[in-house]
């Protein structure tokens, strides 16, 4: 599994320009996810996120969590996080999970993530065409893929 996380002071999903989910200081995490992935990757994962800290302290330093500072968590499934672009300029996305496997890993991700955040999470619809919106606080950005744990 692959997670875009970057920390927001508001960020949004619409599809069909109906509002799907909304939150304001947290987390938009984009989620990709390959065939190869499983349970132990959804626990790995939704713990590291939740447990990362890269919101600021008093000090003004990163160095607390979305926990310590109960913000809110939007999710989106965003297949082509696993594109390959080794040969010519069209993507090729066959690392990306077909919708049989990859919804119900997106649907458990829910889960532990809310599980680890004690409170609902906003999120998108998996495979839906969806508008994101979003403004990047820091910037910060960060990439995380559950394959490299070590």
């Amino acid at each position: 599994m692959i997670a875009v996380i970057q920390r927001v002071s508001h960020s949004s999903v619409k599809i069909n320009g109906q509002l799907k989910g909304e939150i304001n200081q947290g987390l938009t995490v984009l989620l990709g996810i390959e065939e190869a992935d499983g349970p132990a990757d959804i626990e790995w994962l939704s713990r590291k996120i939740v447990n990362l800290r890269i919101f600021d302290d008093d000090n003004g330093v990163m160095n607390r969590s979305i926990l310590e500072t109960n913000g809110d968590l939007l999710l989106i499934s965003q297949f082509t996080l696993h594109a390959s672009t080794k040969k010519g300029n069209r993507p090729s996305y066959i690392k990306a999970a077909k919708p049989d496997i990859a919804i119900p890993l997106y649907e458990k991700c829910i889960d532990a993530l809310e599980t680890e955040l004690h409170k609902p999470i906003q999120r998108g619809e998996f495979g839906a065409n969806m508008a994101v919106s979003l403004i990047n606080d820091g910037p910060v950005t960060i990439v995380i893929d559950s394959k490299n744990k070590v």
